[in-house]
């Protein structure tokens, strides 16, 4: 066997130690379990300090086949110590069931004013445009041309989060 330089052994070695880290068990008050029930959650733990994180993913390919991949992680200490009130626009802008049938017509597929305009649980044209300019501001939606809307792919897998989030 080649003898190995120094910088080569010590790349090995990180290797190794970081391999151990990511397999060290948890304290007494959070066994690791032996199934994959909680793999996403032993994988954070195994990654973050406390007080924690919380993070969400997702791999999503929309009716219209297009694909999205994405994922968002923040330290527990961050999201308790952030003005809450600066996400209420946002939050308030999916708060109303027209605006959500809206993104859910979206991500199906209907990207025109047209299209949407003929689908009768939506309102008015006038609503329509009410609705739209609000997601828009919010950030929900982007105009994609003159009369065509688009969810940002960085919003797609926060809105099913969301609705995930609020089911019962």
């Amino acid at each position: 066997m080649e003898e190995q330089g120094l910088p080569e052994r010590v790349t090995r070695l990180e290797e190794r130690v970081a391999g151990l880290e990511r397999t060290r068990p948890h304290d007494a008050e959070s066994p690791r379990r032996d199934d994959d029930t909680f793999w996403a959650l032993d994988t954070l733990k195994d990654r973050v300090d406390d007080p924690g994180a919380v993070l969400f993913t997702g791999s999503v390919t929309l009716p219209g086949g297009e694909h999205y991949e994405w994922q968002q992680g923040h330290p527990v200490d961050d999201l308790l110590a952030d003005d809450w009130s600066q996400s209420a626009e946002r939050l308030a802008a999916l708060a109303h069931p027209v605006r959500l049938l809206l993104l859910r017509e979206i991500l199906h597929g209907a990207r025109t004013t047209a299209e949407l305009a003929s689908l009768e649980r939506l309102g008015t044209t006038g609503q329509l445009y009410h609705h739209l300019r609000q997601l828009v501001a919010a950030g929900w939606l982007r105009t994609t041309a003159r009369g065509r809307y688009s969810v940002p792919g960085e919003r797609v897998v926060p809105i099913l989060t969301m609705l995930a989030a609020s089911r019962r």
